[in-house]
């Protein structure tokens, strides 16, 4: 079936097409990954995507990707997410892939796209700094222009798998006269480059899932720069139109509710009344948010740009899910200290789930930052 007879079925239709094949290809041992898993990792389900032309679904077909409408494109990832499929090292494929194709050269296009599809080229992303992350327009990272060349120096952490990457792309201050959100441009740099250092940072549960990645001196071509100087910020904040929506997907809530569930059942917790009404006042939220983010579902089914109030999602899902999590740690007795799944049961995980929980209201911009946002755009407060 061609990508332009699928996204012309039915919805019911489509989804039963995207998980029959989704259940015939994804991995067991992938299903359900307890951490984010590295590209050696993600790689085989990363190919079985690439090669039935599923990896981009939010592409247009002319580069290669699957065209699919809004309403699509969310179903398509709302099946993915039920099967529990892992996440890929898709920096590339969602970020600077529509990017580029927005804003990049012919010859961008050209050069980077395919090896993104192909898997050639893993990209990760080089935002936030030790003192730039909620407030990234405050990034101190530069690139001075030298010739042909622009030469980087500065320091980006919480880099998601940058050891994995053989590329990154970044945010640079080229004009320290201007304004904050002004003079920052986007760099695109190959991790090999002589002057970069990455250094992996280890997590709470002891997973180096993030690092450092230090600039010294690095020279970049100037070709590299995407769309003109200095209009970095502008192409920034393009990437976050789905970005924002997703973060506020149920998907996370909904998976830690269930294994707050199936623990309950292993330790017998359903007899005390104060946890059965917590669990009730839980699953109340849930549905709560599963409608809200109908809501804006629906706009995105109509075509319709997702206004600032849908910062809301991302502040209810995040918050939701860490009372969860906080829940199964305080019923989870003895199992609550492990650093791995309860024997027996490789689903149930209180600890790492109860961890995992806690950057999600940091991530994505800060909950802080995204109730400044509605505050702001939505309820006209004064700053």
């Amino acid at each position: 079936m061609t990508h332009e007879d699928l996204d012309a079925l039915p919805e019911d239709d489509f989804r039963r097409e995207v998980r029959t094949w989704i259940e015939a290809n994804l991995p067991p041992d992938l299903r359900d990954a307890p951490k984010r898993l590295h590209w050696h990792e993600s790689k085989p389900w990363y190919m079985k995507l690439s090669e039935r032309g599923w990896l981009a679904p939010g592409w247009p077909r002319e580069h290669g990707g699957m065209g699919l409408s809004p309403g699509k494109m969310v179903a398509f990832i709302e099946e993915l997410e039920r099967a529990g499929a892992p996440r890929v090292s898709d920096m590339g494929v969602t970020m600077l892939g529509p990017l580029l194709i927005k804003f990049g050269s012919d010859a961008q296009k050209a050069r980077f796209l395919p090896r993104i599809l192909s898997g050639e080229d893993i990209w990760c992303q080089g935002y936030s700094e030790p003192n730039s992350g909620s407030d990234l327009a405050s990034l101190r990272t530069e690139a001075v222009l030298d010739g042909d060349h622009y030469v980087v120096n500065g320091q980006k952490t919480w880099t998601t798998l940058a050891h994995d990457a053989n590329w990154i792309f970044v945010l640079v201050r080229t004009d320290r006269t201007a304004k904050k959100q002004e003079g920052i441009s986007f760099l695109l740099v190959r991790m090999d480059s002589p002057g970069i250092t990455v250094r992996p940072i280890v997590n709470l549960d002891m997973h180096d899932e993030f690092a450092e990645v230090f600039f010294d001196n690095v020279r970049v071509p100037r070709e590299n720069l995407v769309g003109e100087p200095d209009k970095g910020w502008t192409y920034a904040k393009a990437l976050l139109g789905f970005e924002r929506i997703f973060l506020g997907s149920p998907r996370q809530s909904s998976h830690a509710l269930a294994r707050l569930r199936m623990l309950a059942d292993r330790m017998g917790t359903w007899e005390d009344p104060v946890f059965s009404d917590r669990y009730a006042r839980l699953r109340m939220e849930l549905e709560d948010l599963k409608t809200l983010y109908g809501v804006y579902v629906d706009k995105l089914r109509r075509g319709e740009t997702l206004p600032p109030d849908v910062s809301m999602l991302k502040i209810v899902q995040s918050e939701l899910y860490q009372r969860i999590t906080d829940t199964m740690l305080e019923i989870g007795d003895g199992y609550a200290g492990l650093l791995g799944p309860v024997p027996g049961n490789r689903e149930l995980n209180p600890a790492g789930a109860f961890m995992q929980a806690r950057p999600t209201t940091i991530y994505g911009g800060s909950n802080e930052i995204q109730r400044n946002i509605i505050a702001k755009n939505v309820l006209e407060m004064p700053g």
